[in-house]
């Protein structure tokens, strides 16, 4: 659901995954790209896609975090080889 929000309204859904900081920055893609837009339509979709990419590696920083911990808890899987 949060790439979804992240396509349709970008800053929002950059705010709602904890990313305040991205979610400026965004902000200050849009007005440009609405700007060059005009003369670019392409431009237009920079925002969306900066939002999606920024949500999507935010999850696997999350993810591989997790598998992290869970190696440092438990130990490596059974059959891991060095």
């Amino acid at each position: 659901m949060i790439y979804v929000l992240a396509a349709l309204l970008p800053p929002l859904g950059l705010l709602l995954n904890g990313q305040p900081f991205s979610a400026i920055f965004n902000v200050v893609l849009i007005v440009l790209c609405l700007l060059f837009g005009l003369i670019f339509p392409v431009l237009l979709l920079v925002p969306s896609a900066h939002a999606l990419i920024a949500v999507h590696m935010r999850r696997e920083d999350r993810r591989h975090r997790e598998v992290v911990e869970a190696i440092r808890r438990h130990g490596p899987p059974p059959g891991y080889q060095r």
